[in-house]
């Protein structure tokens, strides 16, 4: 049965689905499909949530664009559990922290959330949205696979991108936190959730680091974002960065597709 904002009936998705933020990489993700964009199914386009199913080494695969931010994210995901999905991975970018450098790629164990989504989805109660560790396996696996500076940890997900608080974003880096990012806390709160209820039901997030937040003194070029001080790649170095990205998660995708 068609959802309320994804106009696809079940069998439309396949069991794995890969999930970016921005509906380009969504185009750019089912243009590495087998056979390439044109035979990707386009099996979604309203309000430009971008969804395509078609096939990585021969395994179905999906991609997904949930937007920006914990409540789009909830409700594409929540549409896709109903409509029959079983592994979610998160395909973005991030702030990232402490040792990480941009271009680097960071794959969540756990996703702090810094957002109204945790009281909502935990009741009021304390959350500790996780990753699903085969999936987890599977992206690091991938990501050394293709040659890439890959770091595991806890990220944050958070509801702003400009952060207001006086000690900024990066204060979540003191504490050991790698990166930032606006939905895998809700994107895991999710499948925990549906794997209480006895279904096989798993997600993971790999990150391209497209920002670095520092001291000031550590970067000679800078932008002012909230309170803290920025360095981003350039977006031509950046795209480039991403699509490597993205081969380690159609990789593991095609692996985990094929269990």
């Amino acid at each position: 049965m068609a959802q309320i904002h994804l106009h696809a009936e079940s069998g439309d998705y396949a069991p794995v689905v890969l999930l970016p933020g921005d509906p380009n990489r969504s185009k750019r993700i089912a243009a590495r499909f087998d056979g390439g964009l044109e035979k990707a199914k386009l099996v979604n386009d309203h309000r430009g949530l971008l969804g395509y199913t078609g096939t990585v080494n021969g395994v179905p695969v999906s991609v997904q664009t949930t937007g920006m931010g914990t409540p789009t994210t909830s409700i594409v995901v929540e549409e896709l559990l109903n409509l029959g999905v079983e592994t979610f991975i998160r395909v973005g970018t991030c702030g990232g922290f402490l040792h990480l450098d941009t271009g680097d790629v960071l794959v969540a164990s756990a996703a702090v959330a810094s957002s109204g989504i945790g009281p909502i989805l935990g009741f009021n109660e304390p959350t500790a949205p996780t990753a699903d560790f085969d999936v987890t396996n599977a992206l690091v696996a991938a990501a050394k696979a293709e040659g890439l500076t890959t770091h595991v940890g806890p990220i944050v997900t958070s509801d702003v991108f400009y952060d207001p608080e006086p000690q900024g974003t990066a204060r979540w880096g003191t504490r050991g936190y790698l990166g930032v990012e606006m939905e895998s806390a809700a994107l895991f709160l999710l499948a925990m959730r549906e794997r209480a209820k006895g279904r096989p039901v798993r997600a993971g997030t790999i990150l391209t680091v497209s920002d670095t937040i520092r001291d000031p003194k550590l970067v000679e070029e800078k932008r002012k974002g909230g309170n803290e001080a920025w360095y981003r790649l350039p977006e031509d170095e950046l795209i480039q960065r991403i699509d490597r990205t993205i081969g380690a998660a159609l990789k593991a995708a095609a692996q985990l597709g094929a269990r």
